[in-house]
């Protein structure tokens, strides 16, 4: 007996309303007969090159496509994918086969469930029309798109951000290295660049630090500041502690960076939600356009069933048809039990 050879053949079931299987060959198969009972949950198990997917996918799967392909016009069979007869003896009582790819579903990190089922581009288009004040053509709603997408995150709704409590030790001065960025560390040409600005006492622990002393340091613009190397003096321009590490490190691909280097970015980093839109991935007009009350986002993130009751107060002769639109196929989803939100982040 094949190791294949379904179990259920030790029990009762009615073989009448079996998948059979005679003489599979396909692949490493040899002659592997099997029945396998309908309306039950079955699993192939086995070692690694036992043909469990020779069996299902390249046996039963392939014929499956073929016979139902069989049944279009040669019109349709034309444009379909062609599947060659699987090495099998004969097949009885086969059913159509849907196979679900182990494969994630196509998408990149701009996909939501939203624009995945094309629900999204309807809201979108649904803002567009009736959206008070409007931000503009369906385009100006979308987060993959300039007119769109919130400027600081690009539409992607979060960032890596510095997170100042790994960057900066507040119990230490400058002299003590406070900073505790390698790149930055105490004696490099850059933390010269904070030392030789005479805005701080570099004795000073930044606990001790005035409002004015932190914004200088984490975001200030100044004067050439003088810093010496190996070539002897150089002017350079004086620019906040966040401001550039940002421009080095977080507006670069930081996989372009030795390991070493990327390593220490990574410890002093936090991906955060985008400060300027929250999350939400759009701009600032954008979120400023609502339809009775809720803009696209919010209506976004709503349970189906809550957004079918939003959508249903849309009663106007422009909105109206987009909005039935929506619902007609929100109401499928939940037909199939997809509950979930249809996020915007």
């Amino acid at each position: 007996m094949s190791v294949l050879q379904s179990r259920y053949e030790e029990r009762d079931f009615d073989e009448q309303n079996a998948l059979r299987i005679v003489g599979a060959r396909e692949n490493n198969l040899k002659d592997v007969s099997v029945s396998i009972p309908k309306g039950k949950l079955v699993v192939f198990t086995g070692v690694s090159g036992s043909g469990k997917s020779s069996l299902v996918f390249d046996t039963i799967a392939v014929e499956s496509q073929r016979q139902l392909n069989e049944t279009f016009s040669w019109f349709v069979r034309n444009r379909l994918p062609k599947y060659e007869k699987p090495d099998v003896e004969a097949m009885y009582n086969l059913s159509t086969a849907i196979v679900i790819d182990q494969k994630p579903v196509g998408g990149n990190a701009r996909s939501t469930v939203g624009t995945m089922t094309d629900i999204y581009s309807l809201m979108r288009l649904l803002f567009s029309r009736i959206g008070e004040p409007s931000a503009g053509a369906s385009t100006a709603y979308s987060f993959n798109d300039p007119a769109g997408m919130c400027p600081q995150c690009d539409g992607l709704g979060h960032a890596m951000q510095v997170d100042l409590d790994k960057l900066l030790d507040k119990s230490k001065s400058l002299k003590e290295g406070a900073i505790q960025f390698p790149m930055f560390g105490q004696g490099t040409w850059q933390w010269q660049i904070y030392a030789n600005s005479g805005y701080f006492d570099l004795d000073k622990p930044l606990s001790a630090y005035s409002d004015q002393e932190w914004d200088n340091l984490l975001y200030g613009k100044g004067e050439k500041v003088p810093i010496k190397s190996s070539g002897g003096v150089a002017q350079v321009a004086y620019e906040g502690l966040i401001h550039r590490f940002n421009r080095l490190y977080l507006k670069r691909d930081v996989s372009t960076l030795a390991k070493k280097n990327m390593e220490a970015v990574m410890n002093v980093v936090a991906e955060q939600d985008c400060s300027a839109c929250h999350g939400a991935r759009l701009n600032e007009a954008a979120l400023s356009s609502v339809v009775n009350g809720h803009n696209i986002a919010q209506c976004s993130m709503m349970e189906i069933a809550d957004l079918i009751e939003v959508l249903k107060e849309i009663q106007d002769s422009i909105g109206g048809p987009v909005a039935s639109a929506i619902i007609t196929q929100l109401a499928a989803h939940m037909r199939y039990g997809i509950r979930l939100p249809i996020p915007s982040s």
